[in-house]
């Protein structure tokens, strides 16, 4: 965008406050504040998101690419955690988070965070980008398009073909 473009509107952005729907097969919404909606974040390296969980809810395994993330939890009580790449032995790190609580996932780290309380929770997370990206595993791999062939799956992840194809169609390939 040409600088003499720029207006004030594209530093600004409302309602990261106002809750969301959470009524979907994850139990969560993540309102993302990034260079798509707020143009003035362009060039910065940052971006945060609202993520809104029902009871049971998850933000499920995950990571993004371009990002690390730290999480600000502001509501609720989260069990979070990541793992680390397969040169570090695939290790697991987590922790049970409270209200006022906070807890960094590396770039690149495949990651979640599931409500355990009983009621809504709210987290805030701040990305190291501008667009920190987002890959889901379970929609990426078992929701591809065009599918990735099941048997390849099945190998993958030592399932029965038919486990695969019921997945593929969970995730809508």
């Amino acid at each position: 965008m040409k600088p003499e473009l720029v207006k004030a509107d594209d530093f600004f952005i409302s309602g990261i406050n106002i809750p969301t729907n959470t009524d979907n097969a994850f139990g969560s919404n993540v309102t993302n504040v990034s260079v798509e909606n707020l143009p003035g974040l362009n060039t910065l390296g940052v971006s945060i998101a609202r993520i809104d969980y029902a009871p049971n809810g998850t933000n499920p395994p995950h990571t993004h690419p371009r990002a690390s993330e730290i999480l600000y939890v502001a509501e609720g009580i989260l069990y979070v955690g990541f793992i680390s790449s397969n040169i570090d032995g695939n290790r697991f790190f987590t922790k049970v988070l409270h209200k006022g609580d906070v807890f960094v996932f590396p770039k690149g780290m495949i990651h979640f965070q599931f409500n355990i309380g009983k009621t809504p929770a709210v987290a805030f997370a701040s990305l190291g980008s501008q667009n920190g990206g987002i890959i889901t595993i379970a929609n990426t791999l078992f929701g591809s398009n065009p599918p990735i062939m099941p048997e390849v799956l099945a190998k993958a992840f030592m399932l029965d073909k038919d486990v695969i194809q019921h997945l593929q169609k969970q995730f809508g390939a």
